[in-house]
């Protein structure tokens, strides 16, 4: 079967994790993407709905962004061949604003983008037949909702409507310049539920869970660029449709405050990335040759992330933080569109409060994907990846 086409939903390769990024807020990210056991404003309404009706002052709002320069390198199986990635730069970002509607309630609306990047490789590189490049663009809007109860435990849940779209090309083995180009677009609905529990002055407890979310593509455009002899095989314009899973998340995380400059905190995250088994394709023209299932069989990871907080001043604060990230991967089905590996990480962060409420963070990611032996042997791509990402990020937060 020619047209194996790897992934059209997925370009966040510079993270161990999958395609899964969690670039929403620069807080958390300073003390190594740590959300669950922490109140840090608005941004809870991603990492911990419970702990917003917990937030300081009767309005808030937080935006950002970040910047990911990625650099992948491939080399082939038992050979000197060499590629590298010439990644454009993914600018993930994030919006929260949210209020108190009374002593125990709080709203708020959020709009982040987990899953959003892209990956180009040379057009003519090895495994150009798999991928070539691809870039995609994943907008989530959640509405959210917070109880509590005192000023020791919070609960919330908010609706989560996913928009996203996708562009990709890939080579085909015929002569010229053959290839494919899809461009596809999907919506699809999730939820995001929490609790946060403030024990006493000096510890807290966050249990978040985010849902599953399957995204269907309808009716996405296929354009194909082959030989005239086989126009009559293989249209020029098709339509298809595909589904990804993005997975269930876990998060269960602890914060302990032992002095009023020190912070410190551990989470562990389990992401349930067993049901990306597969990827199906299916063609409305000419399906019996162009129709595909290629295996993916990722499974489960668990991923453990610390980080503390100090502060050094009334208007600054340094933070920082590292976890270990495993890839869900399996290593005898690994596609080069997703280049995912067994991952170290450390973060850096700090906070400027220039006047009361108001908060400007940056953030420092660095991601060291070790190397490794995968391949995907339906096409007996066997080779060495290996990753190096840095990811500044900067933001603004303000409440009163």
């Amino acid at each position: 079967m020619f047209f194996v086409v790897a992934l059209i939903f997925v370009s966040a390769t510079a993270f161990a994790g999958g395609y899964q990024v969690r670039l929403e807020g620069n807080k958390q990210t300073g003390m190594g993407l740590i959300g669950a056991p922490l109140q840090f404003g608005v941004s809870s309404m991603f990492y911990n709905p419970g702990a917003l009706s917990l937030m300081k002052g009767k309005f808030g709002f937080d935006l950002g962004g970040s910047a990911i320069f990625a650099n992948i390198t491939f080399q082939q199986y038992e050979s000197n061949y060499t590629a590298h990635t010439n990644n454009p730069v993914g600018t993930p970002f994030y919006f929260y604003v949210a209020g108190k509607v009374s002593k125990n309630i709080a709203v708020g609306v959020a709009v982040y983008t987990p899953y959003g990047s892209s990956e180009k490789w040379n057009d003519n590189w090895a495994l150009k037949y798999l991928i070539q490049n691809i870039s995609l663009q994943a907008v989530y809007i959640q509405p959210t909702i917070s109880f509590n109860i005192g000023d020791k435990f919070g609960i919330g849940a908010g609706l989560v409507y996913v928009k996203g779209s996708v562009d990709m090309n890939r080579a085909l083995n015929y002569s010229g310049n053959s290839n494919v180009h899809l461009n596809g677009k999907a919506s699809s609905f999730g939820y995001n539920i929490g609790v946060h529990f403030k024990a006493s002055d000096q510890w807290s407890i966050g249990v978040t869970y985010r849902s599953r979310i399957n995204m269907d593509v309808k009716n996405g455009d296929a354009t194909f660029t082959v030989p005239t002899s086989l126009g009559s095989l293989i249209p020029a314009s098709n339509h298809f449709s595909s589904s990804l899973p993005l997975p269930s998340n876990l998060d269960i995380g602890v914060a302990y405050q032992p002095s009023k400059k020190l912070l410190l905190a551990a989470e562990l995250d389990w992401v349930r990335w067993s049901v990306y088994d597969s990827l199906s394709f299916k063609f409305e023209t000419n399906p019996q040759l162009l129709n595909s299932t290629s295996p993916r069989l990722y499974k489960d990871t668990w991923t453990p992330r610390i980080g503390g907080q100090y502060k050094v001043s009334n208007k600054f604060l340094v933070r920082a933080g590292a976890f270990y990230e495993a890839s869900p991967a399996n290593k005898d089905y690994f596609s080069p569109e997703t280049v995912t590996l067994n991952t170290f990480a450390y973060t850096l962060g700090v906070s400027y409060m220039p006047v009361k409420g108001l908060s400007i963070d940056a953030s420092w990611l660095q991601l060291f994907g070790q190397k490794s032996e995968m391949n995907y042997s339906p096409e007996n791509a066997r080779g060495y990846y290996k990753t190096n990402t840095v990811v500044p990020g900067l933001g603004i937060s303000y409440h009163f």
